[in-house]
């Protein structure tokens, strides 16, 4: 929102833009990631770097637990915030890696979302592909694109390791232990300047920000050709 220039209430006019422009038909989905309640994302190792055991201890005892109801989006920004919190917003359950969305559809877009498939074939990712989905960075580049973490489920034998957060259940404060595909963002920069040549990319501004508009299907498709080439 800082990069389009926009007012306090500048993510309701970006909203009702985009209906405006697409039609009232339209889906928004967006990251409501959480990567706080995790001992193994990078946000905590951070955190606790240089900590003893006591402290880390202590600093892991105070995470707060995922509860989809309530627990914020964090460094996802104010339209993503914006988004969740609209009376109609339909949210899935990842603890980690959750999307919300608003408009027809809602519901059947995030209502798969495995504990152990953060960003995989039975997530949110996986609907909006089969959907058909157009993909907006907004302000942003690609090497925050979330979408092109969909082609790592996809290849020959991905990497996998154990991750650890804590959600609700029963509204009680859990941890939940989960084998997963390792996800691993550190090209996205140049997997997106290869993809822009492609001349799949729309371009335009927001504000004064820059904006891209790709087809999440073909953008998928193309980063998976690209990391099995490359990473494989």
């Amino acid at each position: 929102m800082r990069r389009i220039g926009a007012c306090s209430d500048g993510a309701a006019t970006v909203v009702a833009a985009i209906r405006d422009v697409i039609g009232p038909d339209v889906c928004i989905v967006v990251p409501t990631q959480t990567p706080l309640n995790s001992t193994t994302s990078p946000a905590f190792l951070e955190a606790t770097r240089g900590m003893d055991e006591s402290a880390r201890a202590e600093y892991e005892a105070a995470m707060e637990a995922f509860d989809p109801a309530v627990t914020p989006s964090q460094g996802m920004g104010a339209l993503a915030e914006y988004v969740r919190l609209r009376p109609t917003a339909v949210r899935s359950r990842h603890p980690q890696t959750s999307f919300s969305a608003l408009g027809p559809r809602a519901a059947e877009l995030t209502k798969v979302h495995d504990l152990d498939c953060h960003l995989g074939e039975r997530s949110p990712l996986a609907a909006l592909y089969a959907a058909d989905a157009s993909v907006l960075l907004l302000g942003v580049g690609f090497d925050v694109c979330t979408a092109f973490h969909l082609a790592e489920y996809s290849l020959p034998l991905p990497h996998r390791r154990t991750h650890r957060c804590y959600m609700k259940v029963g509204g009680r404060r859990v941890w939940r232990d989960f084998d997963a595909v390792h996800l691993d963002d550190d090209d996205f920069d140049k997997l997106g300047d290869a993809y822009e040549r492609t001349q799949a990319v729309r371009y335009g501004k927001i504000g004064n920000a820059d904006a891209r508009v790709m087809p999440l299907r073909g953008a998928v498709d193309f980063a998976r050709e690209w990391m099995i080439e490359r990473r494989c």
